[in-house]
């Protein structure tokens, strides 16, 4: 697999971003280390005390500020191909003087990555003379539509996930704790295809309430329920990300009857899924159906969040959030109802939105997998 796609992809992405930023009226974005960076050059580069910054003027040649001693790094990007010009410092250097000067001048408007650290940003306003502003509405529109390449990629991410989650059942056994079970997903997650792990999370019994738990030395138990939400990168870089809920054992009936009514919720919720609908009415088909069950007040979260180089990013879908979707957004729809002290459950697929409706990425069954205890 490759760290990076064609350069021609980045060529289209700096092209666009530039003509964002013209639009918005600014005269060009700063952007360092971070998702933004990777997206608009393939640099896999990290944030340290010496700048490093990609300078994208709203016309004009891109120029890459870069350290002398990480020049190197920059080989496994598409900068050298892409021919952007390159300047770079040594230590006694000034850096960001150089970043006003390849924006040529001292611009007034000038925008930033909102994962520039402060170690950074504050000498580059020092410079530029004014506070520059969030890049986030000049590339949240580019960063939410996918591109083929990237809609492939997470394609192949949601497959490999989906053989793992088959895998979970021989996990599950009563007496192996959570971070047991945990340890062999990660395995699995590798062996099926990632490049990384980037989560696991293991809820057996009443940590399965917590949304967020992850792991820990509780052992497993027959009749617990087990939410388990894992996902990896797949390269270069794109996430999985699906939740699947578990029984060791048979279910009750309050079990079986409110994790049949989450089904629903979240059936509603996908399907709800189409150009121009708009993200809080894909949340709002979730709750709705759980409203009706007074189950509203066990649903703590939003019903899902978009995803791509970064695991949780623009769209969220949530309440408030009128933003209409648009093919080529990818986010998850992940309804969940959790009863503290008790169980809880979740099901998440990572869904495109396509011309005329969505497609799934996922596509293990949704029921609750019940796994089998008096075998074993």
């Amino acid at each position: 697999m490759t760290s990076r796609f064609d350069s021609a992809v980045y060529a289209r992405r700096l092209a666009a971003a530039a003509d964002a930023t013209a639009a918005a009226g600014l005269a060009g974005l700063v952007i360092t280390p971070g998702y933004d960076l990777r997206y608009l050059t393939g640099s896999r580069a990290q944030t340290f005390e010496r700048l490093t910054a990609l300078v994208l003027p709203a016309s004009g040649r891109p120029t890459m500020v870069v350290p002398r001693l990480e020049l190197a790094a920059l080989g496994e990007s598409a900068v050298g191909d892409l021919g952007l010009a390159v300047l770079d410092w040594v230590d006694g250097d000034d850096p960001y003087q150089l970043v006003v000067e390849a924006l040529g001048g001292a611009p007034a408007a000038t925008a930033v990555t909102d994962a520039m650290p402060a170690l950074h940003l504050l000498p580059l306003a020092d410079r530029l003379g004014v506070t520059p502003v969030l890049a986030t509405a000049v590339l949240r529109e580019l960063r939410m539509i996918k591109d083929p390449s990237e809609i492939d990629a997470l394609r192949k991410a949601g497959a490999a996930i989906d053989r793992v989650h088959a895998r979970v059942p021989e996990f599950l056994v009563p007496g192996r704790t959570e971070a047991d079970v945990a340890a062999d997903i990660a395995a699995a997650i590798i062996a099926e295809g990632h490049s990384e792990v980037a989560f696991i999370i293991v809820g057996s019994g009443p940590h399965g309430a917590d949304p967020h738990h992850e792991c820990s030395d509780r052992e497993l138990r027959a009749g617990d329920v087990v939410v388990v939400d894992i996902g990896g990168a797949w390269e270069p870089g794109y996430n999985s990300d699906c939740t699947r809920t578990y029984c060791l054992g048979q279910p009750n009936d309050e079990v079986r009857q409110r994790y049949s009514l989450l089904q629903q919720a979240q059936r509603a919720a996908v399907e709800a899924v189409r150009p121009g609908v708009t993200a809080e009415q894909v949340d709002a088909a979730a709750r709705d159906v759980l409203a009706g069950a007074d189950l509203a007040d066990f649903f703590v979260h939003r019903t899902g969040h978009g995803i791509g180089l970064s695991v949780h990013e623009e769209p969220y879908i949530v309440a408030g959030n009128d933003i209409p979707l648009a093919a080529g957004m990818a986010f998850s729809v992940e309804p969940g109802v959790y009863f503290p002290g008790q169980w809880g459950a979740r099901i998440e697929d990572i869904v495109i939105v396509t011309d005329d409706g969505v497609e799934s990425l996922n596509n293990q069954p949704h029921e609750l997998v019940v796994v089998p205890v008096d075998q074993r």
